[in-house]
């Protein structure tokens, strides 16, 4: 046999791996094909490839590793005992920035699914190859291992920490300032992955300098890389008064009301939490916000937004009104409760109607001003049939009660609140009769149309416990009127009065 010919046989060998590298690659692109290749037994037939001679077949089989893990967290974890992880983050010191990448993305692959498929790979040592990574030259390189880092920090504050102590965090405030859109992307998700789980991991990203960095970026034209500034500055905001004034202060208002424009609604609701976090913390940063036209600004962007997107702002809105009462009336001015009484008919998700009934609860709990601005837009009546509708959630009952409860106490709108009387069950309907008990007595005019609405017959027919509350407050009605139009309207009067009238013989 000839040497050609002995040569011949490995190279229709290096043929056949790297036709099977690609292959295999290329059928894990498609779902439908994952499970055959699982139970071809594909991960044991690449792993001894991930050492192969040629380069191009080792990047290959990482490839197709990679695109496997990502699939489902059953081969992510076959993946981890197939024992890949440590000659992944092996090569990712020695090999060139093709294998380097590949490798990252099957890291990435596999931390994505659950805290101990992170954990496993951190637990290879994977954590200071892939930050050795931020530094390559190649942005490509960078890019992949910084989306690693990130889909291992965001699981929890441990593994954050983990990717914070290997000195992550100022090498990712480097490659947002790379000109390369994409890298700026990943580095800014990856940011905002550290920084959402505490305080402390929040500030590392501040003292790292992140601030001024994305708050530059605004204004970028790229809406992927908007989503993902947005994302990191409400996540810093979200801790602290502290964090949210460093973010307030690095001059993100008014620029960023701008964006509530934004064609794209992952931009608008980014936008919509950062000015949330900023507003819930205190009444100045609320102000700065009212000041800047921001819930003005809000409420158009929650009528021109449905479901989740409205979330943020619904929340905003409520978070602004329970500070105080001035804050809570520049709501009500910017026309926010007709704007929330439309996302309690409209939203069909409970907890998105639970957000609007809290946020409704905090406009109208400071003053009879306040409650009759709720009570006018016909919003208690929804209120209530929300309550008591038997497949509302529990939270949205409780939520929808508390609110009901907080605007009564202070409305003393009596058309609003007549209808209650005829619908409400015993738990409200106390809080109605209590307010009709405050106005009646000194006002003639509400009294009269009292009687001619109907409202007086209805007080008669409550039935409530001796000595209660609301006998207390039914007994403060009735003393608003004579003796006689109160028993006219007594349950049972008019029988007494036929009867009466049938033993009457006239003289």
């Amino acid at each position: 046999m000839s040497q050609r010919q002995v040569l011949q046989v490995f190279e229709q060998y290096q043929k056949a791996r790297t036709q099977f590298v690609q292959t295999i690659a290329e059928l894990a692109t498609r779902p439908q094909n994952i499970e055959t290749l699982q139970n071809a037994g594909v991960l044991s037939l690449l792993r001894p490839l991930l050492l192969d001679v040629v380069p191009t077949i080792q990047q290959t089989a990482a490839l197709a590793l990679g695109r496997l893990a990502n699939h489902n967290d059953d081969l992510a974890e076959a993946v981890v005992k197939g024992d890949v992880l440590p000659q992944l983050v092996y090569s990712l010191a020695e090999q060139n920035r093709f294998y380097k990448k590949a490798a990252a993305f099957v890291l990435r692959a596999v931390g994505k699914h659950s805290p101990q498929l992170a954990q496993a790979v951190v637990d290879c040592g994977a954590l200071d190859a892939l930050v050795a990574c931020l530094e390559e030259f190649d942005p490509g390189v960078k890019e992949a291992a910084a989306w690693a880092l990130g889909n291992i920090a965001r699981h929890n504050g441990e593994l954050s920490q983990a990717v914070v102590d290997a000195g992550a965090v100022p090498l990712l405030v480097l490659c947002i300032q790379e000109p390369e859109l994409a890298l700026k992307r990943i580095a800014a998700s990856a940011l905002s992955d550290v920084s959402k789980h505490s305080p402390e991991l929040a500030q590392t990203v501040v003292d790292a300098g992140a601030i001024a960095h994305l708050a530059q970026m605004i204004l970028n034209p790229d809406t992927k890389l908007k989503r993902q500034v947005f994302s990191a500055l409400g996540q810093i905001s979200k801790h602290s008064v502290d964090l949210a004034e460093m973010v307030v202060e690095a001059e993100v208002f008014p620029a960023a009301l701008a964006c509530l424009k934004d064609p794209d609604e992952y931009v608008r609701k980014n936008v919509t939490t950062l000015i949330r976090e900023v507003a819930k913390h205190t009444p100045e940063l609320s102000q700065l916000i009212v000041n800047a036209g921001g819930v003005a600004t809000v409420i158009d962007s929650v009528g021109e937004s449905q479901g989740n997107v409205r979330l943020p702002g619904i929340m905003m809105l409520g978070y602004v009104a329970a500070h105080s009462e001035n804050l809570a009336m520049a709501v009500i001015v910017s026309k926010g409760v007709p704007q929330l009484a439309i996302c309690l008919v409209e939203e069909s998700e409970d907890h998105i109607k639970a957000a609007t009934a809290w946020a409704l609860g905090q406009i109208g709990r400071h003053s009879p001003e306040h409650a009759r601005a709720v009570a006018a837009a016909n919003v208690l009546p929804r209120l209530l049939r929300l309550y008591t509708d038997t497949e509302s959630s529990e939270d949205l009952q409780l939520k929808t009660k508390k609110a009901l409860k907080s605007i009564l106490q202070k409305c003393t709108y009596l058309p609003a609140l007549e209808p209650l009387l005829h619908e409400a069950p015993s738990d409200i309907l106390k809080h109605v009769v209590g307010q009709f008990s405050k106005v009646l007595p000194h006002d003639s005019k509400a009294r009269r149309l009292f009687v001619t609405s109907g409202g007086l017959k209805k007080v008669q027919e409550i039935k409530a416990e001796p000595g209660s509350l609301l006998q207390e407050n039914i007994n403060s009605i009735n003393s608003c009127y004579p003796e006689e139009i109160v028993r006219y309207y007594s349950p049972g009067y008019s029988e007494i009065l036929l009867e009466r009238v049938e033993a009457y013989q006239p003289t």
